[in-house]
């Protein structure tokens, strides 16, 4: 993947949660499985295959294609409902109890603008499905939010541009995080520790 090329709605998940793990896995492409993103995809194979249905008057899209040429966007949602007053609303499937997490009410939030940029219709709410309890979080499309979203993409753009990988944070993300044994993050942790302990002694002899 290069800075050209229209950045995935799921990468800015990834820099929100951690940029080290949206550097590892969108400009060195490494990625592991854990019992995490074991779950998550088995969530999401509930809303995988493309296809709608009809609820009480509402169409029901799973897996639609989304995209943004003036974000430089480009992903899925798990499920679109259109309602029959004209209103539109993006469901993404998380698994987990329902909590609020910011990394996930921003992919919403792109989504609902990629809906918007394709629609040409507002998107002014959606909801997060916390699959363990059942639950939907509704998310208010906020313009704080929206903010996020482009910042977030100009950062994810400027990293691949750099070629840069992010520095480890280090710290309780990374016990969940499937990459660890891939990022090091202790490790390097130490390392940069014993180079400034290092440089400190060189500093204060001289």
């Amino acid at each position: 993947m290069s800075e050209t090329d229209p950045i995935p709605i799921s990468a800015l998940q990834h820099w929100v949660y951690c940029p080290r793990q949206c550097g590892l896995i969108h400009l060195e492409q490494a990625f592991e499985d854990n019992i995490h993103t074991a779950r998550g995809q088995a969530v999401h194979h509930l809303v995988d295959e493309p296809g709608y249905e009809m609820q009480s008057g509402v169409k029901v899209e799973r897996a639609l294609p989304l995209w943004s040429d003036r974000l430089g966007l480009i992903g899925k949602a798990d499920l679109v409902e259109f309602h029959p007053d004209g209103s539109i609303y993006p469901v993404e499937f998380k698994h987990g109890r329902k909590r609020q997490k910011v990394h996930d009410d921003i992919q919403l939030t792109a989504q609902a603008m990629c809906l918007e940029d394709m629609l040409g219709r507002p998107v002014p709410r959606g909801a997060i499905y916390h699959a363990s309890s059942r639950r939907r979080r509704e998310v208010a499309i906020t313009p704080e939010l929206r903010a996020q979203v482009e910042t977030t993409a100009n950062a994810i753009r400027a990293m691949l541009a750099s070629g840069v990988l992010p520095s480890p944070v280090n710290d309780e993300r990374c016990r969940e995080c499937s990459l660890k044994d891939i990022c090091q993050p202790e490790v390097l942790a130490a390392t940069r520790r014993l180079h400034d302990e290092r440089r400190h002694l060189f500093d204060e002899e001289i």
